[in-house]
């Protein structure tokens, strides 16, 4: 898989599963480098959001939810997954997706990590 993302006691990334650890088999979000993905598999589907790296920014293309999960802030906690990887490694934003840039236009606190 990927590397874990998600608070640890300290707010560090590494393993543990985002926001304390949601129910429903929600595991951490993760950096699936070999994917160019970061993922959230919630009850036995997965929640990916495609990037590519460009230097110090980080391009998110394209954000998949699957059909049954769409509705379920799964996405969102995606986002804040990918958020919380992004200001960890000292990484803007370029959200070409109109899931992620809306996203970033309604949740203000992540604006300093747009490009």
């Amino acid at each position: 898989m990927g590397q874990a993302i998600g608070q640890t006691g300290g707010g560090q990334t590494g393993g543990g599963q985002a926001g304390g650890g949601q129910a429903g088999g929600e595991q951490a979000v993760t950096d699936n480098r070999a994917m160019g993905r970061f993922e959230l598999a919630v009850g036995g589907q997965t929640v990916y959001a495609d990037y590519r790296r460009n230097g110090p920014t980080l391009v998110i293309s394209y954000v998949e939810a699957p059909p049954s999960l769409r509705g379920t802030g799964a996405a969102g906690r995606l986002m804040e997954g990918v958020m919380e990887a992004a200001r960890a490694e000292g990484l803007k934003i370029v959200p070409l997706c109109s899931y992620a840039a809306l996203w970033m236009r309604r949740n203000r606190r992540h604006t300093d990590l747009l490009a």
